[in-house]
């Protein structure tokens, strides 16, 4: 029992070996100063203590002026080391900035030193300062509340589909409730006319041709009698047209007739039954590139889109005098006036002169026409934000 309490007197170990190792490592070229390893302060682009350690959102760490001549030298947010993207405006990290002031306070201050005699850098750092001013100064993007109630199986989502579905219905209803007959004429040879189709014909003439349709439904006139038909013709029973001015202007309309070999569009929804792939074509270019496309139809389709379009868009004065209410039948070429309105338009407001083009043809489509109009206004405003934000942008840089 003696033996379990006993004592020695000498029971130390020596562990002076170990002891020197360890003060060689410290010893060892100052690679750790109280606890920390110059690696775990040394910046990845200069590989060198950090000054003003600025971290990024994937957690590298490097020094603020290296990281504005990276940022400057390849105009990308992205970390040099992992090439990540990092989102908002890096900040210096204040915690590691000071510790690493306390450690290595004569490093830093013979870093700062140099940096600061190097006006490369200098320009850098205040070119960083500068894009942090500018975006500190943009107003915060509000933010994002979520309503139950406007969710996929709320009450105003199935409201709001609903109306949203009314509404297309009821477009595709105006845009399909024209007179489709008489946008056949367009198509149809002469010809071919029936004599109700020539009665449809006369009575888009104007009113005045009233007292003479139910003659010609009467004897049956179809498209290959009206053909045929000359001014004495028109003045001998059974037609008896006595006013030589509505003589003059029927026969000039069935010489229009002949010359093309079918009715003329007179309105924007005729042209539209004429051309259709070209209408389609011009209706989605013009919503992205309305230069490009008033360009195809100045070079590519002249006679038949360009000068209706400018005459309804620049209309000339003495034109408007004369009481030309049919625009797609005026093939003259513009004046000077008609074309400095129209170059300064193309230029500026491009959109501007679809909105006056369909501003003539309310009373043929009502409703079509407004939500083209109010489409030409959304798109101007969307042009002047683009220009607007190149502005911003070539102004920070």
């Amino acid at each position: 029992m003696a033996d379990v309490y006993h004592k020695p007197t000498d029971c130390r170990i020596d562990i002076s070996g170990f002891d020197d190792d360890d003060d060689d490592d410290d010893g060892d070229d100052g690679v750790k100063a109280n606890g920390i390893s110059l690696p775990e302060v040394t910046c990845l682009c200069c590989y060198e203590v950090l000054l003003d350690p600025t971290t990024l959102s994937c957690g590298h760490s490097f020094c603020r002026h290296c990281l504005a001549m990276w940022l400057q030298s390849s105009r990308k947010a992205m970390c040099p080391t992992c090439r990540r993207i990092w989102y908002g405006f890096p900040k210096v990290n204040i915690s590691f900035r000071d510790l690493v002031e306390k450690h290595f306070q004569a490093e830093v201050a013979r870093r700062r030193q140099n940096i600061m005699a190097d006006p490369r850098i200098v320009q850098s750092l205040q070119v960083l300062q500068q894009a942090e001013r500018v975006i500190r100064c943009q107003p915060a993007p509000p933010p994002v509340r979520w309503y139950p109630w406007l969710g996929p199986g709320g009450f105003f989502s199935g409201v709001l589909i609903t109306l949203t579905f009314a509404a297309v219905v009821f477009l595709v209803y105006h845009w399909s409730a024209g007179d489709l007959r008489v946008e056949q004429l367009v198509k149809k040879p002469l010809g071919a006319w029936t004599p109700d189709e020539v009665a449809m014909w006369m009575e888009n003439l104007g009113t005045w041709t009233s007292p003479y349709r139910d003659i010609f439904l009467k004897e049956q006139v179809n498209g290959r009698l009206l053909n045929a038909l000359g001014e004495q013709d028109l003045l001998k029973p059974p037609y008896g047209i006595e006013n030589e001015l509505h003589r003059r202007a029927l026969l000039n309309e069935v010489r229009r007739v002949q010359k093309l070999g079918f009715k003329r569009p007179q309105n924007l929804w005729e042209y539209k039954a004429v051309n259709g792939g070209k209408s389609l074509f011009l209706l989605y270019v013009m919503i992205d590139s309305p230069r490009l496309s008033i360009l195809y139809m100045y070079f590519f389709d002249y006679y038949d889109s360009f000068l209706p379009f400018i005459h309804v868009s620049c209309p000339s004065a003495q034109k408007k005098s004369s009481g030309d209410e049919v625009p797609f039948r005026n093939l003259d070429s513009p004046d000077w006036r008609q074309w400095l309105s129209f170059a300064v338009q193309f230029f500026l407001l491009p959109y501007q002169l679809s909105y006056d083009f369909v501003w003539d043809w309310q009373d043929v489509h009502y409703w079509t026409s407004r939500i083209i109009m109010w489409h030409c206004f959304i798109l101007t405003l969307r042009e002047g934000q683009i220009l607007w934000s190149l502005r911003s942008r070539i102004h920070l840089r």
